[in-house]
């Protein structure tokens, strides 16, 4: 299954309500569980760099179903998989990606966040898929 555009939304409002928060615009993408974009957003004043690098976090997340500063354990020097990063049109292994799961524990999208500092990304990243766990999640999401 994957995430219903409605969800993705809300997922979306919820990080970039964070971001006005703490005040720092940012680009936030949502992917299907394919890591295919399904929602996007460039808050204003956002970063045009962070743009890919906010579509790849959420695309790693997906495709991995692991925390993008996750996957870096397995791609660093001496890691089990090291190059994982250059797989796939090149993923991100920082902060800031964050898989979404649906009732049955399945992957169902991921979002990513771009344009602070790992901190900041990861902060808004994790509003966003709060944002999706505070809503009631079923195979039909």
């Amino acid at each position: 299954m994957s995430i219903s555009i409605k969800n993705a939304e809300l997922v979306l409002k919820g990080a970039m309500e964070k971001a006005i928060k703490i005040g720092v615009p940012m680009n936030v993408a949502v992917m299907d569980e394919a890591g295919h974009l399904k929602a996007f957003v460039r808050m204003d004043g956002a970063l045009l760099g962070s743009i890919d690098i906010a579509i790849k976090k959420a695309k790693s997340a997906a495709l991995f179903g692991l925390n993008t500063e996750e996957l870096f354990e397995y791609c660093k020097p001496g890691g089990t998989s090291f190059g994982l990063e250059n797989t796939n049109g090149g993923l991100i292994v920082f902060a800031g990606g964050i898989p979404l799961r649906n009732a049955d524990n399945e992957v169902i999208g991921a979002i990513g966040v771009s344009g602070g500092t790992v901190q900041h990304d990861f902060i808004v990243a994790e509003a966003g898929a709060a944002t999706f766990k505070s809503f009631s999640v079923t195979k039909s999401s």
